[in-house]
């Protein structure tokens, strides 16, 4: 990496400030050639025209003057290895205009640098080992988090949270495979039904989770903790993309008013006419840190319009995918056999659903359906927007996890990080397999290893051809 990179590190619309950020052996170099003092003919008092060399700035100041004749700026220096690359870093505060900060960018471009790819700063700073790969991915998903707790679990991973679970499961995985080897090599010394003779110097200050027991009972232990970092995913999923919630109904139960009411804008139609509603509408809205993707489907019955027939069959579609189905029922009219199927749809696909009572505003009576532990009743107007706050709290209340802790507690929130904690799993679980089985000791490091470089991968302690490339073309430019 002898490469000097920069990009603009800000949005390409007008602001207040925009950055140029330049990274690389030559950052300081650089802003020496085009950066100029205050003299009183640019507008300062007094002043000779000349900023003292940049080349022997003390690092994270910040120094006022002009790139040539382009803008007024202030430049913060940064040197390796505290920078966010871990390399001489300089970042240009300027007008945020985007021309102004593209000829701010081409002269730095002019004097020796060349254009940053997507990305290319943090990968600077995984590969300078400021940040590992789990903590670079981290990155992103603060920039496309989209509600408070996705915000929270990025800036928690940032952090470290997801990389020292995955850690610590390593090394206990190392320290297994070195008890085998030790089985392997001194078998009248060591037994794989009592760990405690030697991994008691392994643990780093941990405390010993192998004292005691045996190979196959501590091979149980560590597939627990593969398998609780797992069971993150299905709330990490929720908080980092959202709940996709299909609202199903009959035609003018009132669908497309519980989605005005929701968003709090009219926008769906709503008609008294049936079957105004005819294909899906997706719309999405942040209740207390969590996001729900909302899809309006067309109402559900029975119908020779053969249109209307491809809404119906669409509405099962979306709601057979939906983590929540949001069953709207009109209390004015009696239920008959097309609640009667949406209910057997809800039932036989086993979907999370709350049953929406609406229009109460007319009437407070209505036959309501035989409700499951997995199904919630709350009586709407959606008309007045009564209950819709209550509707939302119980929603809520649903997806959220109270025992998780975005301070001290993994959350997975990445599909790559999840599929790798299964091939780990596996495995583990095929060590414990072989020792059923009666194997002998030396099929179980090869697994053990597997185990061990699968969540490598997460972190970026083992790689594979161009993972790093794959994960960072993902992100924008001057990041």
């Amino acid at each position: 990496m002898t490469e000097t990179i920069a990009a603009i590190a800000t949005g390409l619309t007008p602001a207040g400030i925009g950055i140029v950020r330049i990274s690389g052996p030559e950052s300081y170099t650089i802003i020496s050639k085009i950066l100029r003092g205050c003299s009183r003919r640019n507008g300062c008092e007094t002043g000779n025209g000349t900023v003292s060399s940049p080349l022997s700035w003390k690092p994270n100041r910040i120094h006022y003057g002009f790139i040539k004749d382009i803008d007024e700026v202030l430049v913060m220096n940064m040197r390796a290895p505290h920078s966010y690359t871990g390399e001489d870093t300089i970042e240009i505060n300027c007008h945020g205009g985007p021309y102004m900060m593209r000829r701010i960018l081409d002269e730095v471009l002019n004097n020796g640098a060349r254009l940053a790819e997507p990305g290319e700063f943090t990968k600077r700073a995984f590969l300078n080992g400021r940040i590992d790969l789990a903590q670079a991915e981290a990155v992103i998903d603060i920039i496309n988090s989209t509600n408070d707790n996705a915000a929270r679990a990025s800036v928690a991973q940032l952090k470290g949270s997801v990389s020292e679970a995955v850690k610590e499961i390593r090394h206990d995985i190392l320290g297994l495979t070195a008890f085998v080897e030790a089985v392997l090599d001194d078998p009248e010394h060591y037994s794989m039904d009592d760990m405690d003779a030697t991994l008691g110097s392994m643990d780093e200050g941990r405390e010993n989770i192998f004292k005691g027991r045996s190979a196959k009972d501590a091979l149980n232990v560590v597939s627990e903790r593969i398998e609780g970092l797992i069971a993150t995913y299905k709330y990490g999923r929720v908080i980092r993309e959202g709940i996709n919630t299909c609202i199903l109904g009959k035609p003018n139960a009132g669908k497309s008013s519980l989605l005005n009411a929701l968003l709090g804008e009219e926008r769906a139609i709503v008609t008294d006419i049936p079957g105004t509603t005819r294909d899906v509408i997706t719309e999405s809205l942040v209740i207390d840190g969590l996001t729900l993707n909302i899809m309006d489907t067309a109402g559900i019955r029975e119908t020779d319009d053969a249109v209307e027939k491809i809404g119906v069959r669409k509405a099962y579609e979306y709601a057979a995918k939906a983590d929540l189905v949001i069953y709207v029922i009109d209390s004015t009219v009696p239920m008959d056999e097309d609640d009667v199927s949406i209910m057997k749809f809800i039932n036989e696909h086993g979907i999370k659903a709350v049953y929406v009572v609406n229009k109460i505003d007319s009437t407070k009576s209505g036959s309501l359906p035989f409700v499951g532990a997995e199904q919630l009743c709350c009586p709407v107007s959606a008309l007045t927007g009564e209950g819709i706050s209550a509707l939302l709290s119980t929603i809520r209340k649903m997806f959220e996890s109270g025992d998780i802790s975005y301070n001290s507690e993994a959350v997975i929130t990445n599909e790559r990080h999840v599929e790798l904690l299964k091939e780990a799993l596996r495995s583990v679980k095929a060590v414990i397999d072989s020792i059923n089985a009666g194997m002998p000791e030396d099929f179980y490091t090869i697994d053990l290893m597997d185990a061990y470089k699968s969540l490598g991968l997460i972190i970026g302690e083992e790689t594979e051809d161009d993972l790093a490339d794959r994960i960072f073309a993902d992100f924008c430019m001057g990041k």
